[in-house]
């Protein structure tokens, strides 16, 4: 993760409206072009569609986390993994979080390769592709689940799927916010530009080793909250929380307004009290929330497992 963020140069800062290239993913895949996405030498230009207006009840990400500060909570962030077991079910567990208080939703898209991850989650995406999962079937679902939520939905995907998909059709699913795990920082400035014109809050992460002049260019950059990675290596539930975490919030706050969310490795509503009470803003439970689904018989059983942990970390928030 520190590798991710911590590259050696960047802009000093990123503005809307500027030119929209985005570096040619890693790996060359043979696909049909989409008519918003045009294939040059060693770049490629995303042109997007105006943004169509979406029947969503839930707020910007960034005005949800502003009223849950102005009451002096601390905001409830729970990730689950599209299509795990299957998307019919995933649609019931937004349903089913959203209900149980969810401040922000955050939804992973299945991946082939998901290095950030650890074994929880990465055998969860193995499950929602086995069960045929695809970005367009998870667009699908959210476009018809949004409407009924209250909550915002961050939409955490790996690059090249959204690279393939555009920015456009993300929106118009009813998603606000979007994490992007495995793009660079440098390569970061036409994303968010993108994001911008599509009316999308760029979420960025900053980690225990992120150098402090980077640090301050993220929490400048990024919109709707600072996501705060509270460990280096992948997600995965801890047995403690990393007691440097109290004083890596207090280093963000003091170069930025915005709010501080931390995750990886809170698994226990011992820990959301903890991370709380050192003055996160937002605390977000990923692995822990999707073991609920690995470890059940069936869904049906998944989601009462899912319903019951999401109720006791919402609990020990102050």
């Amino acid at each position: 993760m520190a590798s991710t963020l911590n590259a050696s140069s960047s802009p000093s800062n990123f503005q809307a409206g500027q030119s929209s290239l985005l570096p040619r993913p890693a790996v060359v895949v043979t696909t049909p072009r989409r008519r918003n996405v045009l294939v040059v030498p060693r770049a490629v230009a995303m042109v997007a569609a105006p943004a169509k207006p979406v029947n969503v009840r839930s707020r910007p990400v960034s005005d949800t986390l502003a009223k849950v500060m102005a009451k002096g909570k601390t905001a409830f962030i729970p990730y689950i993994t599209a299509g795990d077991p299957d998307l019919a079910t995933t649609a019931e567990a937004l349903r089913l979080l959203d209900a149980c208080g969810a401040d922000v939703i955050e939804l992973g898209v299945p991946y082939s390769d998901p290095y950030v991850d650890g074994p929880i989650i990465q055998a969860s995406s193995a499950r929602a592709l086995a069960s045929g999962t695809t970005m367009d079937g998870v667009l699908a679902m959210l476009k018809e689940v949004t409407p009924e939520l209250s909550c915002p939905i961050v939409l955490f995907s790996y690059y090249k799927p959204i690279f393939y998909k555009g920015l456009a059709e993300v929106k118009e699913a009813g998603v606000q916010g979007l994490l992007v795990p495995d793009l660079p920082y440098v390569a970061a400035h036409a994303l968010w530009s993108e994001a911008k014109y599509n009316n999308l809050e760029l979420v960025l992460l900053t980690t225990p080793t992120t150098p402090e002049e980077r640090m301050k260019e993220i929490t400048k950059a990024s919109e709707g909250f600072v996501y705060l990675v509270s460990v280096n290596g992948v997600t995965g539930p801890r047995e403690n929380v990393n007691s440097h975490v109290q004083s890596l919030i207090q280093e963000v706050k003091k170069v930025t307004a915005k709010p501080v969310a931390v995750g990886f490795g809170i698994s226990k509503p011992e820990h959301v009290k903890q991370i709380a009470e050192w003055g996160a803003d937002g605390v977000i439970i990923g692995s822990a929330m999707v073991r609920q689904f690995g470890e059940a018989n069936s869904p049906k059983e998944g989601l009462k497992r899912l319903e019951k942990f999401a109720i006791s970390m919402k609990n020990a928030l102050p």
